[in-house]
């Protein structure tokens, strides 16, 4: 063994990582590295589709500065917002720190475009917790079915097919908008690819062609060559704080689409008769245009990550989604122990591996917006960013953890290293 070797396994034990989690887990890197290059080759044509946009919308040094107060002819701000609609390939883009989160971004592109009367389809079952709230499954102020805008859902089928019958039977007159959720959300479902997205905005809008189709793309920005909107989205809905803002992100969330839809939802945002020529950068668009130009390759080392989760905890006989050989189209792993303690050991761990709060003990806690306790992990630099190393998961059956992010390939894979230590130190797996 080199020297080299013999320094990186001892700095792993210094780190609380065992020789044989190492060894075992080292065995099963080896065996990826191919899968490892398919992931790169993608990351770099993401990597100049990001920087031709740049390069397209002469992004300068002025862009960097940012405004305070209302905003106005804020150079930067306007720019960012085009290398967005190039990067997507639409009309017009919103791009802003106003908006807080990816649950922010998803209701203010609904509130904004539906009207009371209207229908809101789900064709692809139940959307993630937090919608629960704004759609009104679960009664919540301000929610959309407080303003009179009804809600239908159609359930995939057992195979994760899409229910083409009964998708087909619920669109009607008052169908105003369809809501595809690509990722998995707190489900063991598949993550939706976006030719399969493609397929069934093409067989939605053979039904009803003026409709709103609209794609929660968090988790799946950078993960393919290319986006919901390339396959006939209307817009594309996602958080800085997951891929697009590469880990320097502080804060943004995105609307990327049609003009009329952009607009509509920036005049929500703001104010009618304002829209998106108010809204000051603060001083933090240089983490925007940085982050963004960092995306594809923070993306790729999060996604090796994902795959290096799945090809261990499927080896040692746990239900992964995808399983260790799938296609990705999202950054996130699924695994489900079958109790609450695989869950918590696994947040565990992952907390324990966080560059900050390290020494922290995660608990599952009634966390605003979910319907049951949920146990979250991230010792983040920026506070919930999920494009770095975190997990989370509720405390329900069946028990599954959801894994993402990573801003390197190695901390991601010491991550999951980590959470392989807490589970055998808490003698629920053996290896």
């Amino acid at each position: 063994m080199s020297d080299t070797q013999m320094n990186i396994t001892d700095m792993y034990a210094a780190l609380g990582i065992s020789d044989n989690v190492y060894r075992f887990s080292k065995e099963i890197l080896d065996k990826l590295q191919t899968r490892f290059e398919q992931i790169d080759k993608n990351a770099e044509y993401n990597q100049l589709k990001v920087l031709k946009a740049m390069q397209d919308n002469k992004v300068s040094e002025a862009c960097l500065l940012g405004t305070t107060g209302y905003g106005y002819n804020d150079l930067g701000r306007e720019t960012l917002e085009s290398v967005y609609a190039s990067i997507f390939h639409t009309q017009d883009a919103l791009v802003r720190p106003q908006i807080t989160c990816g649950t922010h971004a998803l209701a203010l592109a609904l509130l904004s475009n539906l009207r009371p009367g209207d229908e809101l389809l789900s064709p692809v079952g139940k959307p993630y917790d937090t919608l629960e709230e704004v759609i009104g499954i679960r009664p919540s102020k301000g929610s959309l079915a407080e303003y009179g805008i009804t809600y239908r859902q159609v359930d995939l089928l057992e195979d994760g097919s899409f229910d083409y019958d009964n998708i087909t039977k619920a669109v009607n007159e008052k169908t105003k908008m369809v809501t595809i959720q690509r990722s998995k959300g707190y489900q063991t479902r598949p993550t939706l690819s976006v030719e399969r997205i493609g397929e069934l905005i093409t067989f939605i809008k053979g039904i009803k062609p003026d409709v709103i189709c609209m794609v929660d793309n968090c988790y799946g920005e950078f993960v393919e060559g290319i986006e919901p909107t390339d396959v006939g989205a209307d817009m594309a809905v996602g958080s800085l704080i997951k891929n697009p803002g590469g880990g320097l992100a502080p804060i943004g969330g995105y609307i990327a689409g049609k003009k009329e839809c952009v607009e509509n939802a920036a005049y929500r945002l703001t104010s009618p008769g304002l829209g998106k020529e108010v809204g000051a950068s603060l001083g933090i668009l240089r983490d925007f245009y940085h982050g963004l130009f960092l995306a594809p390759t923070v993306t790729a080392g999060a996604l090796k990550g994902a795959v290096f989760a799945a090809n261990v905890y499927e080896k040692l006989g746990f239900k992964v989604v995808p399983d260790g050989i799938q296609s990705r189209h999202d950054i996130i792993q699924a695994v489900e122990f079958g109790t609450p303690e695989g869950v918590i050991a696994f947040c565990k761990g992952i907390q324990a591996a966080a560059p900050v709060d390290s020494f922290v003990v995660p608990e599952p806690w009634d966390m605003p917006g979910y319907d049951s306790p949920v146990i979250m992990a991230a010792g983040a630099f920026v506070s919930g960013s999920s494009i770095e190393l975190s997990a989370d998961g509720p405390i329900k059956p069946p028990y599954a953890v959801y894994f993402q992010g990573g801003l390197t390939s190695g901390h991601a894979f010491f991550g999951i290293m980590k959470t392989l230590q807490s589970l055998v130190d808490a003698r629920i797996v053996d290896i």
